[in-house]
């Protein structure tokens, strides 16, 4: 592993000083797993929203119908 050094304003390390302390785990630790979330370590991209709206093909008065064909045998 590599050391690095962070940045944090007052009111986010002391955020992570008690969180660190709740859950019994090192501060390190804890921004290594919220660094590998945040860019989704071994993760396809995701979407930035998921929602209904029009995409030409199917509208959402019937996107029931369409799942239900799609995935009832699964």
């Amino acid at each position: 592993m590599d050391k690095t050094t962070l940045y944090l304003t007052p009111e986010l390390r002391r955020r992570l000083r008690e969180a660190a302390r709740r859950s019994g785990r090192r501060q390190a630790d804890m921004i290594r797993s919220a660094l590998d979330a945040y860019l989704g370590e071994g993760q396809a991209d995701r979407p930035q929203s998921i929602g209904t709206g029009e995409d030409g093909d199917l509208d959402a008065g019937e996107t029931e119908t369409w799942l239900h064909e799609r995935w009832r045998d699964r």
